[in-house]
């Protein structure tokens, strides 16, 4: 009986090294008010992940996509990283404009106007530069697949490179 449960143990141990959030990175997640304050410093694109508390692809996407260190490495030097609560029913002040809860969609109105009405979670929002539209990816995106997107925003491509053609030449390294 003893031995079973020095085994257990030993195994239980094993597992919770193996998995912890130690091995993972972390992305450096700003607030909409902390990025006015950074892009006074420095011009980047912007990439907001919406999401919600309920929605498990969302959690999925925290757990694999952005917990990969070379997405995390990535997004510190190339983008300012928000993440953002759709259903958050604090005002939110943004470019000048105050955005607040809409009852009717039970999300932000923020949440509205960075998925164009299409809310759908995860979306992964990317902001080219400041007062560009927002250009919303909807759905969990796998490593391989956000490297991809974020590449193409991250690079200077969207909007010189038509889309299509620049997937068509990538190779993903993630």
């Amino acid at each position: 009986m003893h031995k079973g449960r020095t085994l257990f143990f030993i195994g239980s141990a094993l597992v919770f090294l193996s998995a912890g959030p130690a091995n993972k990175a972390k992305v450096n997640w700003l607030s909409f008010s902390d990025l006015a304050a950074s892009e006074a410093r420095e011009k980047r694109p912007v990439l907001v992940d919406v999401f919600t508390e309920w929605c498990g692809w969302c959690k999925v996407m925290e757990s694999k996509t952005y917990s990969n260190k070379k997405v995390v490495d990535y997004l510190q030097t190339r983008f300012y990283a928000v993440k953002f609560n759709a259903e958050t029913k604090e005002d939110v002040i943004w470019e000048g404009k105050t955005f607040r809860y809409n009852a009717d969609y039970r999300c932000n109105d923020l949440a509205i106007y960075l998925t164009q009405g299409q809310l759908a979670f995860p979306t992964t929002v990317i902001i080219p530069s400041q007062g560009a539209q927002p250009q919303a990816i909807a759905g969990y995106l796998a490593t391989k697949d956000f490297e991809m997107i974020a590449k193409y925003f991250g690079e200077g491509k969207f909007g010189k490179v038509p889309f299509e053609e620049y997937r068509k030449d990538f190779k993903t390294t993630w």
